[in-house]
């Protein structure tokens, strides 16, 4: 069941590549956090209690909920509906997104053979979406698709944690965690200001900034 999940949750990017409605990248991220919320509870026997109800309440109230939900406002305050002119065309981000998909199944393989003690197409997975979520960064010029890929790389590693069983998942979570806390504030924070004070919100718009 979990490598069922972990294969859903690898899909979902395809649809993000498919797409360009901001609302639709975070219906992918509440989705994403429900599916790691799955993975959590399919995967208990494998930690602790502590460390299960930190990573379930992590997935399922920060991830499919806490965050989505604030993005959700900002986008709709703001009237922010569309990525529009991306530095890399849709159609070929599709693509590159479907290969990246693919790489990580290949890596899974490698992964079972080469390594012990993690699942493979979960690590594999994992990787592939941390690819992605990068991708979506480089390739996108509106901020608040900045943050959401940088979300989308957070859930990989999230991911990826929960593949290397013996590695101490909450730990590694609990960093990433801050981390998301942190670009999540600082981008509502200062995202209005950005608006009002360039009236778009492109990274064009911070090209002409002086020191």
């Amino acid at each position: 069941m979990t490598d069922i999940l972990a294969v859903i949750l690898g899909t979902t990017m395809l649809y993000v590549y498919a797409t360009s409605r901001i609302e639709g990248y975070l219906k992918i991220l509440a989705l994403q956090g429900a599916l790691l919320f799955a993975l959590v509870l399919f995967d208990f026997a494998s930690r602790s209690v502590f460390e299960t109800v930190f990573l379930g309440a992590e997935a399922l109230g920060v991830k499919a909920i806490a965050i989505p939900a604030i993005l959700f406002n900002l986008v709709r305050k703001n009237e922010v509906r569309r990525e529009i002119e991306p530095s890399l065309p849709q159609f070929f981000s599709l693509i590159l997104s479907s290969l990246v998909f693919a790489f990580g199944f290949i890596i899974s393989f490698w992964a079972r053979r080469l390594a012990a003690g993690l699942a493979p197409l979960a690590f594999g997975v994992s990787i592939s979406i941390i690819v992605s979520g990068l991708l979506l960064v480089m390739s996108r010029k509106k901020i608040v698709t900045h943050i959401i890929g940088y979300i989308f790389v957070e859930n990989g590693i999230f991911l990826l944690s929960l593949s290397v069983a013996s590695e101490m998942p909450f730990i590694v979570n609990l960093g990433v965690l801050l981390d998301a806390f942190t670009a999540v504030y600082l981008f509502v924070v200062f995202s209005n200001r950005i608006q009002r004070a360039y009236d778009e919100d492109r990274i064009n718009a911070l090209q002409n900034l002086k020191d």
